[in-house]
């Protein structure tokens, strides 16, 4: 179990600047999600600390040590792809113990080490077995088996779950979470999934364009956005936002009606999420529109109304609410639940 401290990491690749200076603690035993759009530099990010991709700029610390300028066979770093990359002619206890072999470990201890990963991971029944005999799940778990039986100071993901359906995602969630309790092991993971971020992390980093946006537990990127972008990339529907003016006490909706204010200074943009919007009778709440779409779930349905020039304006309400498209509704704002912005697009304090 180890610490991971990045100081003012950059990453070049010739005139193009991938990562833009990157600071971050990472505690021991912490489980770690970079998260972010495409192309905002989280996987180059995790290549790096891995020592993969050569650092440009900044240093790496590994348990106080600068590991900047080691190859990542001198950093006690294992890392898991979103390609299994197994040996198709090898069974599962020669793929998880080829590592320990090629490194000139005794063969009971490969057999020991390999025999408590396979327990760890439900793999025992599958040890004889070739990779095309398993399914995609039991192939990214004898994934994770390799890099367990090495003990690592720190497991990285890329994204180890893309390629699997809905159902072996969710499955795979669980799998992990699991792991990281039992092995109490530093883990930073890549997704693209924010389902998989809000439900693994113990903190999120959200990236965009190469710098942290914000870092932080589920609940306060959820329940406390710094600014606009972590606002609408975290929760799903994401966060409705529109215009507005603020006089000190009040907000006004532009073409819509206001409320009392929660938080203090200039907004210029309000953000309410879908489940913080109840359905009223046109006239009730801060704005009416007509009912575009809806999208039964079954426990949640999601509706999409048309605000006229405050846009398009997302509910998540309970499964059994009776309403069809072009229905006529006011929609309620929760007070205690919305978020001013700057023009800036930076998040005002609450009063």
């Amino acid at each position: 179990m180890s610490s991971i401290k990045l100081n003012g990491v950059e990453k070049w690749f010739g005139d193009l600047q991938v990562i833009k200076g990157v600071d971050l603690d990472i505690e021991e035993g912490e489980f770690i999600i970079f998260v972010g759009p495409s192309g905002c530099g989280k996987s180059t990010l995790l290549r790096t600390i891995a020592g993969l991709e050569e650092c440009s700029r900044g240093e790496i610390l590994i348990e106080g040590q600068d590991v900047t300028a080691k190859p990542p066979a001198e950093r006690g770093l294992a890392m898991v792809f979103q390609s299994y990359a197994l040996y198709p002619h090898m069974n599962v206890r020669d793929n998880m113990g080829f590592g320990l072999k090629t490194a000139g470990a005794p063969t009971s201890e490969i057999q020991s080490k390999v025999d408590d990963a396979a327990k760890a991971l439900k793999l025992e029944a599958y040890l004889d077995r070739r990779p095309k005999e398993l399914s995609g799940g039991q192939r990214q778990r004898v994934a994770i088996g390799r890099s367990i039986v090495r003990n690592p100071t720190a497991f990285l993901f890329d994204e180890p779950l893309s390629n699997l359906d809905a159902a072996l995602r969710v499955e795979m969630r669980y799998e992990i979470a699991k792991l990281h309790r039992e092995l109490d092991t530093t883990m930073i993971y890549v997704t693209h999934d924010q389902v998989e971020a809000m439900t693994l992390a113990d903190r999120i980093v959200v990236l965009r364009d190469g710098i942290i946006e914000q870092v932080g537990t589920p609940r306060t990127l959820y329940e406390r956005p710094d600014n606009l972008f972590v606002a609408q990339f975290i929760g799903s529907p994401k966060m409705n936002i529109m215009p507005c003016q603020t006089d000190g006490d009040r907000y006004q909706l532009e073409e819509g009606r206001g409320g009392a204010q929660t938080q203090k200074g200039i907004a210029v943009y309000l953000g309410v999420r879908p489940e913080a919007i109840t359905l009223g009778d046109v006239g009730q709440g801060q704005c009416d529109g007509v009912v575009d779409i809806v999208e039964y779930l079954g426990a949640d349905t999601h509706l999409l109304v048309d605000c006229g020039s405050l846009g398009a304006i997302g509910l998540r309400v309970d499964g059994n609410t009776a309403v069809r498209s072009g229905d006529k509704v006011g929609l309620v704002f929760d007070p205690e639940k919305l978020h001013f912005f700057d023009a800036e697009g930076q998040a005002l304090p609450r009063s």
